[in-house]
């Protein structure tokens, strides 16, 4: 009896080993689930009983690498189907059944290199993420759609759309069983082969070959026969790595693009372009291959074609610099062509030369626009917004194109994305044109993509808006959209303090000061984050918001900048005036013109009225009537307080002696009259005449002595309403003050006359459409001119 229930104990325990080993086989080859683990209920329906639950280790037959690049998220949109399995896939094993230990060895330093990339690979958390913006998922921008407008792309483009998925998961997996079977016998071929099988798997199932040691043993061993490949295999191999969704990070690929760089001499010109495009589609910046390829790429040009001439450019701007020595070739090949190139390739070769820099000449640039406005109705939203960013790089006034956006934009904005929106008002402000049309279409659409844009988006669109003057009455809902991103996103300036300067100067533009924001901006701990990048300037752009706080926001108590800090930027801005504004022929010409219209150089005084606003005024002292006083030479400054004083009436003056009477009205003595005194009139008589055809002499009031004196008497409470001195500002403008073509004052300039009549002065305008042309003429009719400005357009 003990003998048969042994038997039967024996033969159960075999038939359940030879179950189970069939089950462990069917688990390694079933394929993974999108939804998590295999489904049970087909297994159910198919049996009629309930799958059995096995309990085994997967990590043995998919490993998914967890970190597979420096750039957070990079493949998370693939190993997103195995993120709900019921296990957490290993990294690597701490027991591999599957380690090289084969003849074929590679050497110390190869083997040194490897393993240190894999060792990295693994622990490389990358730098810390900034929050996250969603993107809009109705709006897709196609950088490489130029690529299917010909079939000759092909040879010389990876196009990620073909990908075609020859094999399965387990097809994939009996590969990478061959490959360590086979171990030390693959030649160079056969790893090329190998490769290129495994690339072509579905990229959903891509992220288990990544994760198998099998797959680390292939690239150890394509490594090891770099140098014995063929061009089209080394070419394979790379396109291999694309497919398979190798992290850019890699280092095995600094390896591969030692030995492109080694053999690009003996590339065709589409072997070339192919290799720059597969670096590229694989997100690996290859500086030295695109220096070999730009070197060797001269001996190319006569072959080159539209196509191969607009690959090329996206090469380069893909890669961000341009040589020198190829800037005038490729003009050159790009005027010979220009008329073959289709709609969406015109729009490749603009952001082509706009993210690689390069200036075309003005007739090159000139006549590339005009040949996207003869096909503007064919080009994508993202080939158009590739136009603006050329146009706003190169400052080309090109009307034709900019009538026709207003015209283009109204009936796309409602499609376009936030980021095409942004470059699209950007772009305008740029070239100071202003069109409704646009504006208020792309205002209109934003809030629908709000959720989308980044403190980047909305600084940029309030400064754009605010430079071209949109003014919140038109659009109730655009700035507090936009102020509302960036209260959102105060954690990205951390790394981009600019972005809340630009924002905040844009709201001052338009009169708009959000405390909370501005109380951030003059933190101490911004200040010091703001100042610590010398590149940026970010000073200057802290010096206009505080002195544009000062005299707009009287009542402030918040923070402000330090006195040390407003003293180093003044000192700055008015040593590059001095050297630059100051010596404007426009600027040098009035400037003598007044001098002499007013009776000498004391008249008249050039300096920065208000410095924080970083142009350079004529200031000019006139009495109540309208005789001309001298104006103080020394250096001044705005105190914080000014602007509550103008609103008061109090005027700021110097101690009255009789040494300044006698040099303010060119006596020899005058006494001085105590201030119980009634009112009377000294009429003095200047010591020397003068060649002016006004009388210098100044007629002494009392309200002229208490001025200087500091009396303190409001001009409400004088005898007479107007006040004793009369301060101008005489601005002599340039057509860069202007929108395009219009007397609208862009932003930066309105907001300095709306903060000089806030100080206390009126505001004389020498426009540029009077004052240049007027250059040229006569003496006689320049002061004629000046003189109707100071004095007619002052009553």
């Amino acid at each position: 009896m003990s003998a048969t229930l042994l038997f039967h104990h024996e033969a159960k325990r075999h038939l359940y080993a030879h179950i189970r080993r069939i089950l462990i086989f069917r688990a390694q080859h079933l394929p993974s689930n999108r939804d998590g683990e295999p489904n049970r209920e087909e297994e159910k329906e198919r049996t009629g009983k309930p799958s059995s639950t096995l309990v085994y280790n997967p990590s043995a037959y998919y490993r998914v690498r967890t970190d597979q690049s420096s750039a957070p998220g990079r493949f998370s949109a693939e190993e997103e189907p195995y993120s709900n399995l019921p296990f957490k896939p290993a990294y690597r094993q701490q027991s591999n059944p599957y380690s090289i230990s084969s003849s074929r060895q590679l050497s110390s330093a190869k083997n040194t290199l490897l393993n240190l990339a894999f060792s990295k690979a693994a622990s490389n958390t990358g730098p810390p993420s900034t929050p996250h913006v969603p993107k809009d998922p109705n709006v897709k921008g196609e950088p490489r759609a130029f690529q299917r407008c010909r079939p000759e792309y092909r040879s010389m483009t990876h196009d990620p759309s073909q990908h075609s998925s020859a094999i399965d998961l387990n097809e994939a997996l009996l590969l990478l069983h061959k490959i360590s079977v086979l171990k030390g016998s693959m030649g160079p071929s056969d790893v090329a082969l190998f490769l290129c099988k495994l690339g072509q798997l579905p990229r959903e199932r891509t992220a288990v070959v990544r994760g198998d040691t099998r797959f680390n043993m292939l690239l150890r061993y394509s490594v090891e026969s770099l140098q014995s490949f063929t061009l089209p295999q080394l070419l394979d191999v790379l396109r291999a790595f694309v497919n398979l969704g190798l992290p850019h990070s890699h280092s095995l690929l600094g390896l591969f693009e030692t030995e492109f760089c080694r053999r690009v001499s003996e590339m065709e010109l589409h072997q070339s372009l192919l290799a720059a495009d597969l670096w590229r589609c694989l997100g690996r910046s290859v500086p030295q291959y695109l220096e070999r390829l730009f070197d060797n790429i001269s001996r190319y040009f006569n072959q080159m074609g539209p196509p191969e001439l607009v690959q090329l450019l996206y090469i380069v701007g893909e890669g961000r610099r341009c040589p020198e020595t190829l800037i005038q070739p490729v003009e050159s090949l790009l005027l010979r062509h220009l008329n073959q190139l289709k709609a969406e390739e015109l729009g490749a070769v603009c952001l082509g030369l706009f993210k690689s820099q390069i200036r075309l000449s003005e007739r090159a640039a000139r006549r590339l626009v005009d040949r996207t406005h003869v096909v503007v109705k064919d080009m994508s939203d993202f080939a158009i917004v590739n136009v603006m960013k050329l146009m706003r790089f190169s400052y080309l006034d090109h009307l034709p194109w900019l009538e026709a956006m207003g015209c283009e934009i109204p009936i796309r904005a409602p499609q376009m994305g936030v980021q095409g929106l942004m470059h699209v008002v950007l772009a305008c402000s740029a070239l100071h044109y202003r069109d409704d049309r646009i504006l208020l279409a792309v205002a209109e659409r934003l809030p629908e993509v709000i959720t989308h844009c980044r403190s980047k988006d909305a600084a940029k669109m309030v400064w754009a808006f605010g430079t071209l003057g949109v003014h919140p009455s038109q659009c109730p809902n655009l700035y507090p959209c936009l102020t509302a991103v960036l209260r959102e996103r105060q954690g990205e300036f951390q790394r981009f303090p600019e972005h809340l300067l630009t924002g905040l100067l844009g709201l001052a533009f338009v009169g708009q000061f959000p405390h909370d924001l501005v109380t951030l901006a003059f933190s101490a701990e911004f200040i010091t984050k703001a100042c610590s990048s010398q590149e940026l300037e970010l000073k200057k752009d802290l010096f206009t918001l505080d002195g544009s706080v000062g005299l707009e926001l009287p009542s402030w108590t918040g923070p402000r900048l330090s006195h040390s800090m407003i003293t180093e930027v003044t000192k700055l801005l008015w040593d590059f005036a001095r050297s630059d504004i100051c010596q404007k022929p426009e600027v040098v010409e009035a400037e003598a013109m007044l001098q002499k219209l007013l009776g000498g150089e004391r008249f008249v005084r050039k300096h920065m009225i208000l410095p924080h606003l970083r142009s350079v005024d004529l200031e000019v002292h006139l009495d109540h009537t309208d005789q001309p006083l001298p104006v103080s030479s020394e250096h001044q400054t705005l105190s914080k307080d000014m602007p509550a004083r103008c609103r008061e009436g109090k005027l700021t003056g110097v101690p009255l002696t009789d040494d300044l009477l006698a040099q303010l009205t060119n006596s020899k003595n005058i006494p001085v009259h105590p201030s119980n005194t009634p009112h009377r009139r000294c009429k003095v008589e200047p010591v020397l005449k003068r060649e002016s055809i006004f009388n210098v002499g100044v007629d002494l009031t009392d309200d002229l002595v208490t001025a200087l004196t500091k009396s303190g008497i409001s001009s409400s409470q004088r005898d007479s309403p107007t006040p004793s001195v009369v301060r101008l500002a005489v601005q002599v403008t340039n057509r860069n003050q202007y929108c395009y073509r219009s007397h609208r004052l862009l932003g930066l300039h309105a907001l300095k006359r709306r903060q000089l009549v806030l100080a206390g002065y009126r505001v004389v305008e020498l426009p540029h459409w009077e004052w240049f042309p007027l250059m040229r003429r006569s003496h006689a009719e320049k002061l004629a001119y000046l003189h109707c400005k100071i004095f007619s357009d002052n009553k």
